[in-house]
């Protein structure tokens, strides 16, 4: 009876040992050997193959492999082809103080339901051994972040052939899994990314549809840098715009200004108007629907970045029903290219004035640095000022906040891939701010941000959040600092973060935004009221 019951355990293990692959874990296996050979084998590393031409002749092999021994084989012969790996004398020489180590996931090569152990245990010989030059298809810029190099340029590729259309996702897959410094934040996990993309590319049906699932993919970042442009994707959701911005406020799509105040007027659409369909679609439940091809870091963010996605098109017009105070009203709305709304004369806002009962206040997003100096010699004697951040800066406000401190503070620190050992990044340098002596501000500080505040913005929020006697109001910002790096599918680009920014006390603002003190957020009341609440605010906190 045991000898019965031990040869059925043996030959179920044998079953299990031998079960078939499915083609999206062999798919996803290639596309992860390959992106790790790309970055860590040193002959490979070098440039010393064409890596794309290897990956399409390796990808028939894969797909023919039937089990996890088949599969095995088929790359320990391709690790063999590619040449000697030396022994690396200073690949264990790490710096783990000076090492971010929250990307870094490469437990994957040791799945021993898709790899057998010798190539785990090959695979793991080639991370201990792994390149330490120069990287042929990566190397940084002065601030750290990565440039990707050495491509192979591909024309007319709007949609490739099925091994072309997969060569893409894994290009920009293996990109991310490397180099993006917050993946180790993203909503949905990144290997599960792969699974579920793979049959979309695979199956898709034409070239709208293939660009779709390239901007569905960048979307998945959750960062608001993150956005991937196509002029098929433009023809998708269309070219013609209405000429109102709207956002979410009070869980309901209002308008919240104008692209042209004089079409807005022609077309009799108004400030706190509620956008409730277009034709008959209702608008909130067709951002839900959309949501996957909408950029943002946070909610607050992607609302803001609906407006090009649910009334644009390619007709001349569009119904729209509008809740107007409670009286709801029909109304077709005429839509216009980008040059029509544009042609409206800019009105530049005043870099910086004196408001009523003695406090200053600038505007961020037109202060230049050659006003610093002017402008504070006529704040010198204000009992406050309003930085505007509610907007993206003309420079980093270096001489401003350091008027704003009496000693040394650190302000932000930073993370900076390790090209020497791919997907960990390292600590840099902590920034800090030093006081200008004799010019120190004595006044408040309060600084306005929303979903507007985004990147350089929210970088020197953090810089003028050191000052002494300095307060933060408003809402949730863009979430995506750091410089932005180039991220590329076949044939497109993508501009992604490209550095990890933390406060000092390591908190992200990746995400997040920066820090709150007050949250302040508009309502549908004040904006039909035409009331700037956040500044209001401002106003209030100093006069208390």
């Amino acid at each position: 009876m045991k000898k019965n019951i031990l040869i059925f355990i043996l030959i179920g293990s044998q079953f299990v040992f031998s079960q078939e692959l499915k083609e999206v874990e062999k798919l996803s296996s290639l596309c992860k050997v390959w992106g790790f050979l790309k970055y860590y084998h040193p002959n490979v590393a070098k440039g010393n193959f064409n890596w794309d031409e290897q990956l399409l002749n390796t990808l028939p092999k894969i797909i023919q492999s039937k089990t996890k021994e088949d599969i095995s084989k088929v790359y320990l012969v391709w690790i063999e082809s590619l040449g000697e790996i030396k022994k690396c004398g200073k690949c264990s020489d790490i710096n783990e103080k000076e090492s971010f180590n929250k990307n870094f996931n490469l437990t994957w090569i040791q799945d021993q339901t898709i790899f057998t152990s010798t190539l785990s245990e090959k695979l793991k010989y080639i991370e201990n051994n792994r390149f330490q030059g120069k990287n042929n298809y990566v190397s940084t810029s002065n601030n750290g972040n990565i440039i990707i190099k050495n491509e192979v340029q591909y024309n007319n590729f709007e949609f490739p052939d099925t091994n072309y259309r997969l060569l893409s996702l894994f290009k920009y897959w293996n990109i991310i899994e490397y180099f993006f410094p917050y993946k180790y934040l993203t909503d949905q996990k990144w290997d599960d990314v792969l699974f579920e993309m793979i049959p979309k590319f695979k199956n898709a049906k034409n070239a709208t549809e293939y660009q779709l699932r390239l901007l569905e993919t960048v979307i998945k970042l959750d960062d608001t840098h993150a956005n991937l442009y196509s002029n098929k994707i433009h023809d998708y959701f269309g070219r013609k715009y209405i000429p109102v911005k709207f956002n979410l406020i009070e869980n309901k799509a209002v308008i919240t200004g104008f692209y042209n105040d004089s079409l807005a007027k022609e077309n009799d659409l108004r400030l706190g108007d509620i956008l409730e369909k277009e034709n008959e679609n209702d608008v909130l439940k067709k951002m839900i629907e959309t949501r996957k091809y909408v950029n943002g870091s946070n909610n607050n963010t992607k609302a803001k970045n609906y407006d090009f996605v649910i009334f644009n098109g390619s007709t001349d017009s569009i119904k729209i029903t509008i809740n107007r105070n409670g009286t709801k009203l029909l109304k077709t709305v005429g839509r216009y290219d980008e040059k029509k709304l544009n042609s409206q004369k800019e009105i530049i806002p005043e870099k910086f004035r004196l408001l009523g009962n003695n406090i200053g206040y600038i505007n961020m997003g037109v202060l230049e640095m050659n006003d610093v100096e002017k402008m504070m010699d006529s704040f010198k004697s204000t009992k406050a000022i309003i930085i505007d951040f509610r907007n993206y800066p003309k420079f980093a406000p270096y001489l401003l906040a350091r008027r704003f401190i009496k000693t040394e503070k650190e302000f932000a620190k930073l993370t900076e891939p390790d090209l020497s050992y791919p997907s960990k990044f390292n600590w840099k340098k902590t920034k800090t701010i030093t006081p200008i002596h004799n010019q120190f501000y004595s006044g408040k500080i309060i600084i306005l941000v929303n979903e507007e505040t985004q990147s350089a913005a929210e970088y020197s929020t953090m810089m003028l959040q050191t000052g002494e006697n300095t307060i933060t109001i408003g809402s949730q910002t863009a979430g995506a600092d750091g410089n932005i790096s180039l991220a590329e599918f076949i044939g497109f680009k993508s501009y992604v973060s490209g550095l990890g920014v933390y406060y000092p006390d390591g908190t992200e603002t990746q995400r997040k935004g920066v820090k709150i003190d007050i949250e302040v957020r508009p309502t549908i009341k004040g904006i039909l009221e035409g009331k700037d609440e956040i500044l209001e605010k401002a106003i209030e906190l100093i006069e208390k």
